[in-house]
């Protein structure tokens, strides 16, 4: 099984033997001048000199994909996808069917499957990138809703006063922002050291690793932000299990820190005491291996 995920500044593709192990790994960087279609297919056809021949994959994008169609029908950060038949330009020039999903879909699946999720008979999955999605496991299927846009906790409001939602404040966008308006106010931190424009979610990973106070704070309070969210969920839904994932969450525990601290005040104390907060275990692979299952 072969599985991509395009990435916002990544494309990443694996292979997982019949026990779903992975047996191969590639990764490219895209560049952002360049058509993102024509570097998906080439990121393919170099995978396959490394993987071998296939003819099937499961491709994983950002943005609301028509399943009935196989088309991507909007996507906010790759707006080239939602104007391009992606599949059929795979199979054009990649000889290859490509089934597309959602990219939180997949890491979703992954996790329901292979990761956090393992036991678990329902799960919500939150995936902090660029922007924020989410999406529901339960009764060994995804729960797509009645349109197939079910789990877009992103757009869920958690801030009246400012009118924020959830992808204002907790995708990676949303950090560094928050990060660069308050590190003037924080000299001691260690990101003071880079200039305001250059902090990168790298840096705020590895610092709130390294200990830094004022770093840690800031995804503390990302995960307070999210913790509203997440406390509706909890309420409505009452999933076994909620797993955040997401290449921030390499520095996960001060989100997940404040996402209980914010549950503990707003979600209904025995649906609360019935769910589990936790990290995805994935990694950065889990939505390439979702979309490997999902084939």
């Amino acid at each position: 099984m072969i599985g991509f995920e395009i990435g916002y500044s990544n494309l990443r593709g694996v292979k997982l033997d019949a026990e779903h192990r992975i047996v191969g790994f590639n990764q490219a960087i895209w560049d952002t001048r360049e058509s993102l279609v024509a570097q998906i297919i080439d990121f393919i056809n170099r995978t396959k000199e490394i993987f071998g021949d296939f003819e099937r994959v499961g491709v994983a994008v950002s943005g609301i994909v028509d399943k009935t169609r196989n088309k991507v029908l909007l996507s906010r950060h790759f707006a080239e996808l939602s104007s391009t038949d992606l599949a059929a330009e795979l199979k054009q020039n990649c000889k290859v069917d490509a089934v597309l999903e959602n990219d939180a879909n997949a890491g979703a699946w992954a996790e329901y499957k292979l990761g956090a999720g393992i036991g678990a008979q329902s799960i919500f999955y939150i995936l902090l990138g660029k922007g924020v999605g989410g999406a529901i496991v339960c009764g060994d299927k995804l729960w797509r809703g009645s349109a197939g846009f079910a789990g877009e906790i992103g757009h869920v409001l958690v801030n009246t006063e400012e009118n924020l939602r959830v992808e204002d404040v907790a995708s990676s966008d949303g950090i560094l922002r928050r990060i660069r308006n308050r590190i003037h106010q924080d000299q001691t931190s260690s990101l003071a050291r880079i200039s305001e424009e250059l902090i990168t979610i790298t840096d705020v990973v590895r610092e709130a690793n390294n200990g830094d106070d004022f770093t840690q704070m800031m995804l503390e309070r990302t995960g307070n932000y999210l913790g509203v969210a997440v406390a509706g969920l909890i309420n409505i839904l009452n999933t076994e299990k909620i797993i955040v994932g997401g290449d921030i969450m390499q520095a996960g525990a001060p989100i997940l820190r404040g996402i209980s601290q914010t549950t503990a005040q707003f979600a209904f104390r025995p649906s609360l005491d019935s769910t589990q907060i936790i990290s995805g275990s994935l990694g950065e692979k889990s939505v390439a291996i979702g979309a490997a299952l999902l084939t």
